[in-house]
């Protein structure tokens, strides 16, 4: 047997999942949690039945592999599958906060998607009832790892297009994460419209940058 299917049918197994319900599992996951800028992406997928396996178990954490191949298969990914992305602004967490934001999302991806098992990517379920949650999911379930794809490309492609807008930043390398180029860039330029302004962030001497 495979090993990438051996090590699913195990976590099925701990989870109390059947097998036969592999098909059924709403698999969740995130990008942009921690991004000092830009929207935060959460994704649900339900992986199609008819899925090739060839692309089934190419399916990985979205964070070992490239954008040019994540964006790949975000392409084959949609082709079998039911999904559903929400976006949630710099604003919009900047207002309500980041856990706000989160349970919001998960909550319209648990009413717009039906499933019997949905599972969440981490350890807290944000008290929503019907989600489970498994830590390092998108490494061991191929529906939360689609989820974690289909979520970080819609980050990548995002921060694209706010390079384009405010070049000065170098959104399109660091996505907008407090790497030392994005710390250097907010002392020089300060910061835009699309930067989390709730998010207290110093600069490499200790400094509060805003």
């Amino acid at each position: 047997m495979n090993a990438v299917l051996k090590h699913t049918l195990h976590t099925l197994d701990s989870l109390q999942i059947p097998v036969r319900s592999f098909f059924e599992i709403c698999g969740i996951d995130e990008a942009g949690r921690g991004s000092l800028a830009g929207s935060l992406f959460v994704c649900g997928v339900i992986l199609d039945s008819e899925i090739p396996r060839e692309l089934l178990l190419s399916l990985k954490d979205s964070k070992v592999l490239s954008q040019k191949r994540r964006d790949l298969l975000s392409l084959e990914i949609k082709k079998f599958a039911r999904f559903h992305l929400v976006e949630k602004q710099a604003q919009e967490i900047d207002k309500r906060g980041l856990s706000q934001c989160l349970k919001e999302a998960l909550a319209e991806i648990v009413s717009s998607l039906f499933a019997p098992y949905y599972i969440f990517d981490g350890n807290c379920a944000f008290g929503i009832p019907q989600l489970r949650t498994l830590i390092k999911g998108d490494s061991k379930l191929p529906a939360i790892s689609a989820a974690s794809i289909l979520a970080k490309s819609a980050k990548d492609a995002q921060m694209q297009q706010l390079h384009m807008q405010y070049p000065e930043y170098g959104f399109s390398s660091h996505k907008g994460y407090g790497t030392k180029e994005h710390r250097l860039a907010l002392l020089q330029h300060g910061v835009c419209k699309e930067h989390r302004k709730s998010y207290r962030l110093r600069d490499l001497h200790g400094a509060s940058l805003f």
